[in-house]
């Protein structure tokens, strides 16, 4: 066997930035630039967790070996139940190769008041993707996990074999949301409702949701701004109301700001706003939400005098759904909106387990609503 990390790097899809450094390549999913300006813990985690990401080559190889570190948030000493990789070959979805190697790090590591700890000990993964006989050169996909962060180390084929990039799989879709758009809760790679709505219609996708980190960031519109996306989503307002970040004064020009950004790119891309799936516990009660003993997610009381202009999920809907009616009458009739409550709703959140977070059920049945919605003919990207 013998290392192609240089050339697999140049098939990686789904990334908009990395770092290098001795421990390998982190690939991340936030610009560079905005990401060392804002020098959040959380922020960078999420940005590497590769949801979405994936290696797409041409390649003659009948097996490929993969070395990673894979960092998990898990309080120390709770056991994981390993990191899935998923591997595509000519089209065909291979069973799922689980790595159990893998780096953990306490919640509180993201408290910047903790002093927390790093990463645990831990070897790193090697993950090997068996092709099968060399039939010439075969379009392979390997999509990396959506729960840890990823370090690549190094990249490896069989002694004769090569690798290059091969062709976008689709029209591009760029993606922008929070962790229900990240989704690190699915139980295989391609199983993120976007993943998954991205392979059935036929688009190579760019999944920028980053796990409470959806806070209309000016460096994010930018980024999405400068992808040359035929299709754009927006999975909008839960994370500004899981922090508390925003109140409806701030929220409105973000939102309005946000958008005048991606245009300002994109004047006729097709581009979906998608306010939020249910959460019961934020309905009618603004945020923060905290987790509390039991694993549910919990809004935290506040004096009356203080809850002035704070959103609820409900306001939040009616926000977006007002301010996407009034762009499209100011002549933006590629702007439309989806009530994130048709894709998980009420009826739906039995496969809620934290009240707040779809789980693998869940996501499944988030891409079976969204596809007809949104690739469908008569769809917003019809």
């Amino acid at each position: 066997m013998h290392s192609v990390l240089d050339r697999a790097l140049d098939c990686v899809v789904g990334a908009l930035g990395k770092t290098t450094d001795t421990t390998g390549v982190t690939l991340h999913r936030s610009p560079d630039t905005g990401r060392a300006r804002l020098a959040d813990r959380a922020f960078d985690f999420n940005s590497a967790v590769p949801s979405g990401v994936r290696l797409e080559m041409l390649t003659d190889a009948t097996e490929l070996e993969l070395d990673a570190r894979l960092t998990v948030v898990l309080p120390l000493g709770m056991p994981s139940t390993g990191s899935a990789f998923d591997l595509v070959v000519d089209g065909e979805l291979r069973e799922p190769v689980v790595a159990t190697e893998q780096s953990p790090i306490d919640p509180a590591f993201f408290d910047p008041a903790t002093g927390s700890p790093e990463a645990g000990p831990a070897e790193p993964a090697t993950v090997r993707f068996r092709i099968g006989p060399r039939a010439g050169e075969r379009r392979v996909e390997i999509w990396l996990p959506v729960t840890p962060a990823v370090t690549l180390i190094d990249v490896r084929v069989p002694d004769g074999a090569s690798v290059r990039p091969a062709p976008p799989s689709g029209p591009l879709w760029v993606h922008y949301g929070s962790s229900i758009s990240q989704c690190s809760d699915a139980d295989r790679p391609t199983a993120t409702w976007p993943a998954a709505v991205a392979r059935s219609a036929g688009r190579s996708l760019v999944n920028l949701g980053l796990g409470g980190q959806c806070q209309l960031d000016p460096f994010m519109a930018r980024a999405v701004r400068d992808l040359p996306a035929s299709a754009i989503s927006l999975e909008l307002g839960i994370n500004v109301h899981n922090a508390d970040s925003m109140r409806e004064r701030a929220f409105v020009p973000a939102f309005h700001g946000f958008l005048d950004t991606i245009r300002d790119g994109h004047p006729s891309t097709p581009v979906l706003v998608i306010s939020p799936i249910v959460c019961p516990a934020a309905e009618q009660r603004p945020g923060p939400t905290l987790v509390g003993p039991d694993g549910m997610v919990r809004t935290v009381d506040r004096p009356v005098e203080l809850a002035l202009g704070a959103l609820t999920l409900a306001r939040i809907r009616a926000l977006l759904s007002e301010h996407v009616e009034q762009r499209r009458k100011d002549d933006d009739d590629r702007l439309q909106l989806m009530d994130g409550t048709t894709l998980f709703g009420p009826d739906d959140v039995a496969d809620l387990p934290d009240g707040l977070h779809p789980n693998a059920a869940g996501y499944a049945r988030m891409a079976e609503r969204f596809l007809p919605l949104s690739f469908g003919g008569a769809g917003a990207f019809g």
